[in-house]
């Protein structure tokens, strides 16, 4: 890691809404607010004429443009390698769209604080090494240097052990707290339950779903409303995309009034046709029901797999802008036997956490900035750390008996402790074998199509007339640092072979170059 000259920051680069955050001359971690005086910007993308993009655009801004102009939840395709779109003779990746995104909170705090240039970016645990290397792209090619990724259930216990005066503090080093941290955000879920003394926290366990948020519980809405629709109408409004645009704009509103009142009015028109429905809480409830209980599902399988009593939890720890739904707080109160603290911010609480861990490195690194008090860097210099890995890590193999079969072979499965190394035995396919390729995964079901290929590496010149089945011990390493290293050695003639996966971007570096370069002639507001 290499600190540049400038302003060291976190973010919160989420699927509907993100935020930035610093940690301040007395150790407190402040959102920075946009141009617009609010502490979190929609990450909604607007692509408009001759290269003017807008950024977390008004409702009624976006309710006037083609729905072709606007980007929604590109944090869901992070790491894709088919998404993508058109615009001005270009293809746009979601590294790159996210990158506007980016800029846009960049350009806005650098007003408060002056120039940024070291940043902390979450992403969600359950995130894959190809979204994270997507995400550390979307940060260089806003010309960040993004100095780490971190687990946003981690970035959230970060900011409520700071902010309640524990972290850091030497003097408590044997006291030791265990909390779960439930974040259900606008498109992504994780729950994690953390171990932490003053000077140390642990991750025990941790599971999440990339696709599942409060969009999901929006779009029941507009389904319910659409299906009303045809029924009176006999028409479907939503195959027209402004009048879904605009149809989801307005559920998202009543989703939301549905946390603090029993009912509220949607109104759909659609070709001179109109509907209104009164929708309480109980019908949303109702609606969404299996949505929720896959948070409770994971919830309880992460309790299990953590090997904590739920009397030995000291706290449930909401984050996520989607926890203000009553529905949440009740589940969790009832499988947990704990009232969830609302003592976080749920939608700053992650990007705060950013922010101090942005400082714990900076303040390791550098001694600290010069802007903060001594106090607050000895307090950020005694903080470690270990973690678990989200997704289990194996190996292709091939069935002795039909080699056209392939399966995943796991050798680090998930919520182990890192650093961690196993070595194991395999043996060769077939006599005078002459390579040996070695295919790592990323996944947790043997089906070898639904795992993601991180690695691939091969052992050539294999000794001559060597049997079937001669030995191959395959080393295969995760370390703290997100550095996964595999070594394969033929015991036999002693070949060797390794290939290190560092989380360099999945763009290449020319590639990025042309996206710096791009970003840079697009005029972001």
């Amino acid at each position: 890691m290499k600190l540049l000259d400038g302003q060291t920051i976190g973010i919160d680069l989420g699927t509907t809404y993100s935020a930035l955050a610093q940690l301040n001359a007395e150790g407190q971690p402040i959102s920075i607010p946009n141009s617009d005086g609010h502490t979190t910007t929609p990450s909604i993308v607007l692509l408009g004429e001759q290269g003017h993009v807008i950024v977390g655009p008004s409702p009624e801004r976006v309710s006037v443009e083609p729905p072709g102009n606007i980007v929604e939840a590109i944090k869901r395709q992070m790491g894709s390698k088919t998404w993508f779109k058109e615009y001005q003779g270009k293809r746009l990746t979601p590294e790159f769209v996210s990158a506007l995104i980016l800029k846009k909170l960049k350009q806005d705090c650098e007003r408060t604080i002056g120039p940024i240039a070291n940043a902390v970016i979450t992403v969600p645990y359950y995130f894959n090494d190809l979204r994270r290397k997507a995400t550390q792209d979307a940060g260089r090619i806003a010309g960040l240097n993004v100095i780490d990724i971190i687990n946003e259930p981690t970035a959230a216990t970060l900011a409520y052990a700071w902010m309640r005066g524990e972290l850091g503090r030497t003097e408590r080093r044997d006291e030791e707290k265990t909390i779960m941290v439930y974040d259900l955000g606008g498109g992504t879920f994780d729950v994690t339950v953390v171990s932490y003394t003053p000077t140390h926290f642990r991750v025990l366990a941790t599971d999440g779903d990339v696709m599942l948020g409060g969009i999901d519980w929006t779009n029941r809405i507009v389904e319910h409303l659409a299906e009303q629709f045809r029924r009176k109408h006999g028409a479907d409004p939503l195959s027209n995309p402004e009048t879904r645009l605009v149809t989801t704009q307005d559920c998202e509103n009543a989703k939301r009034k549905l946390s603090k009142t029993a009912q509220t009015p949607v109104e759909l028109y659609y070709e001179g046709k109109s509907l209104t429905v009164a929708v309480t809480r109980g019908d949303f409830e109702r609606m969404t029901n299996d949505l929720l209980q896959r948070t409770c599902d994971t919830t309880e399988l992460v309790l299990q797999q953590s090997g904590i009593e739920l009397g030995k939890l000291d706290e449930v720890v909401l984050v996520g802008g989607s926890t203000h739904m009553p529905a949440v707080f009740n589940m969790l109160k009832e499988i947990t036997g704990h009232t969830p603290s609302r003592e976080l911010d749920p939608d700053e609480a992650v990007a705060q956490g950013a922010a101090i861990h942005a400082a714990i490195l900076e303040a390791k690194e550098t001694g600290g900035s010069s802007r903060m008090a001594q106090a607050v860097i000895k307090r950020l210099r005694s903080v470690t750390a270990s973690d678990v890995n989200s997704h289990s890590l194996g190996v292709e193999i091939t069935d002795t008996k039909d080699r056209r079969l392939k399966s995943n072979h796991i050798m680090i499965p998930r919520n182990t402790t890192i650093p961690y190394t196993v070595s194991q035995r395999f043996t060769t396919n077939v006599p005078n074998q002459q390579r040996i390729r070695v295919r790592l995964l990323q996944g947790e079901v043997p089906d070898v199509t639904a795992c993601a290929i991180i690695g691939d590496f091969t052992i050539s010149d294999l000794p001559a007339n060597l049997p079937a089945g001669s030995p191959v011990e395959l080393t295969y390493s995760y370390e703290a640092d997100g550095r996964i290293r595999a070594e394969a050695k033929e015991l036999t003639g002693g070949r060797r072979a390794t290939t290190e996966i560092v989380r360099d971007g999945g763009v290449s570096d020319a590639g990025l170059d042309a996206f710096q370069a791009l970003a840079r002639e697009y005029q972001v507001d």
